[in-house]
């Protein structure tokens, strides 16, 4: 159930209440310089202080990392928490009266609350009824299992709370229920009884099983995993999903891995929870286990928090299990990956193991070793297609390049995909070093239709006749800048709010990346003459757990930024070609292509007039170019 949003007042209240010198310097030594403050950066190594802290913006921001925001933003990046959470402890703190959008919902939002606080309690218990049945003799036998077949010590059956579920059908009942007195509906919301179907009466959920918590980055236990330790199936049992507890959004060991994950600044996802633990026991401590599905965009995201880089490795079997494994894991990051969102590498260990067999014969350092060579994610795919193929065999060779097609059709980064387009090639070369020309040729007119404009040959004859088409689909860190710029001027230029509006929707511009797209649609919504737009921004950003962070940048001016502001009318005009110029080259790639289609011969007249019309895109994209090569050089 979602707890009832917070009514803005709230969230309003807390941010004027909780100053940000006084949130920041909790963890931040800083001192007075000028009207603001400054001190070493928390989300960065430095030497020298970069990072700065304005009592009148009440903001902090990092020239060094890029890092910025609020009082809120600070204290959730650095403690890697939620907002509601946040916001609800700086008002619990800063004694501001919680409201939520209705007035009736309070209540509600008080019951769940506490819920969750009496769940959270109920299941501390039962980890600590499972830790201590496992030094019994009744738990001898899962011992044994722990410390002879996985190799464990004391230190780490501790660390990671490991236990053991008696094999009694109502042992947990009766201690939760008769002995601590929990209300039997609470065990039950915890997942950890159920209701018998026939006759009354409630039975455990966990029985005769090597026990594993679950829990929140704050160390909390919100679910267990329970191995069998008979032939009893499933292998591994999980926890339901609760009020506490959802499969998609959690990562076994992200608490004890989230420190390692950012010093690192890679994460190592394994398939099993004892994969984990064992990474962890070597010292390799940046690990956490997916729990048996595939991983979610939020799991992606909750990991990349940790890693500047957005550097993920997935460590699943070699064989043909875990080789599926991997696809499945891999679900929606697939999207990320191509887009170059996240550095998706694969490590699969040699001969068919996984981590835990892996390291109880080979040390650590091998590993280690293993894990820096670990092949970026398209380079396994592309391994995958041509595995166990005589590329000499002309089907094969058919095959495999079909398939690589449709692999590099969906990179949407133009020099990720240059790249690749030549590793591809030299694959199919064989060895011979003058055929890479030609497979680089047959790659790009085949890949033409999805992704890359190859001229048709068809008009490379009367191409001599027409200006060369301009070159700015090349440029993507051009438009990037430009539009970056554009949005800067937006948010700090009230005065140029209305006219950037209304010369977007007469050129019928949008903002070509979806970053800068998510950040125009929230800004349009607030009034033009908005005074506070940047810190409302940011507020909702953090509510609706987007990432600020990749443009926290543009909420700030430097001294470059401050004098290109002081042309503004001009730079917004070349900002405004630019991202024309981007719509126009889309416009002329379809026109080019209807034409190539027709056959002058049998329909001279659609022929004439595609023709016609990718050259007008191509005069007005000159015309466009002059405009933002105005002073292009001091603007980008």
């Amino acid at each position: 159930m979602q707890i009832p949003r917070l009514h803005p007042d709230t969230i309003e209240e807390v941010k004027h209440r909780a100053d940000i010198v006084d949130v920041v310097s909790e963890y931040v030594v800083l001192r007075k310089q000028g009207k603001d403050f400054v001190g070493l950066c928390p989300f960065h190594d430095e030497k020298s202080p970069s990072f700065s802290v304005s009592p009148s913006k009440q903001m902090y921001y990092c020239f060094g990392c890029q890092a910025g925001g609020n009082a809120i933003k600070f204290v959730m990046d650095l403690g890697k928490r939620q907002f509601m959470e946040v916001v609800l402890d700086l008002a619990k703190r800063y004694q501001v009266p919680v409201k939520t959008l209705a007035p009736e919902q309070r209540q509600e939002l008080q019951r769940q609350l506490s819920l969750r606080e009496q769940l959270y309690e109920v299941l501390a218990s039962t980890a600590q009824f499972y830790q201590h049945a496992l030094r019994q003799s009744l738990g001898q036998q899962a011992m044994q299992y722990l410390q002879q077949h996985r190799q464990l010590k004391a230190e780490t059956i501790q660390q990671f709370g490991l236990g053991y579920a008696p094999a009694g059908w109502e042992t947990l009942h009766r201690y939760l229920v008769e002995d601590k007195h929990y209300p039997v509906q609470l065990v039950e919301k915890a997942g950890l009884i159920k209701p018998r179907k026939e006759g009354s009466g409630y039975y455990d959920v966990f029985r005769d099983r090597l026990m594993i918590p679950i829990r929140d980055l704050q160390g909390r236990v919100i679910a267990f995993g329970g191995r069998t330790l008979t032939e009893e199936q499933p292998k591994y049992l999980n926890s339901p999903e609760t009020e506490l507890f959802s499969k998609g959004k959690t990562l076994f060991a992200l608490d004890e891995a989230k420190d390692g994950i950012s010093k690192s600044d890679q994460a190592v996802v394994v398939e099993g929870y004892f994969d984990a633990i064992a990474l962890h026991a070597a010292g390799i401590n940046n690990a956490v286990a997916s729990l048996g599905t595939a991983l979610s965009i939020e799991q992606v995201r909750l990991l990349l928090r940790y890693s500047d880089s957005k550097q993920l490795v997935l460590n699943f079997d070699a064989d043909k299990a875990g080789i599926n494994a991997a696809e499945r894991a891999i679900g929606e990051i697939a999207t990320l990956a191509y887009k170059g969102e996240v550095q998706l590498k694969i490590l699969n260990l040699p001969n068919g193991k996984d981590a835990d067999e892996y390291l109880q014969n080979h040390p650590a350092e091998d590993y280690q070793k293993l894990l820096a060579n670990a092949p970026l994610w398209l380079n396994w795919q592309i391994a995958e297609i041509i595995k166990d193929k005589d590329l000499k065999q002309a089907t094969n060779f058919q095959q495999v390049t079909k398939e690589i097609v449709k692999l590099l059709q969906n990179i949407v980064n133009s020099d990720t995909l240059n790249y690749y387009i030549s590793y591809c090639a030299e694959i199919l070369s064989l060895g011979d070093t003058r055929l890479i020309p030609l497979r680089v040729e047959n790659l790009l007119t085949q890949i033409a239709p999805a992704n890359v404009q190859a001229p048709p040959s068809r008009f490379r004859k009367q191409e001599s006749k027409t200006p060369k088409l301009s070159l700015v689909t090349t440029e993507r860190s051009l438009l990037e800048r430009a539009e970056a710029l554009l949005l800067q001027i937006y948010l700090h230029c009230p005065e140029q709010r209305q006219v950037i509006i209304d010369e977007l929707e007469e050129r019928n511009l949008e903002f070509s990346l979806s970053h800068h797209r998510f950040l125009w649609q929230q800004s349009v919504e607030f009034a033009l003459a908005e005074a506070d737009l940047i810190s409302n921004l940011q507020n909702r950003y953090l509510e609706l757990g987007e990432d600020l962070t990749i443009v926290a940048h543009l909420f700030h001016l430097n001294e470059k930024n401050n004098k290109e502001i002081l042309r503004t009318p001009q730079v917004v005009q070349a900002t405004l070609a630019c991202m024309e110029i981007v719509l126009r080259e889309n416009r002329y790639r379809h026109f080019i292509e209807l034409w190539e289609k027709i056959d002058p011969q049998s329909e001279p007249e659609k022929d004439k007039l595609y023709y016609d019309n990718a050259m007008a895109e191509k005069r007005r994209i000159q015309e466009l170019d002059k405009q933002r090569q105005f002073s292009i050089a001091e603007l980008f």
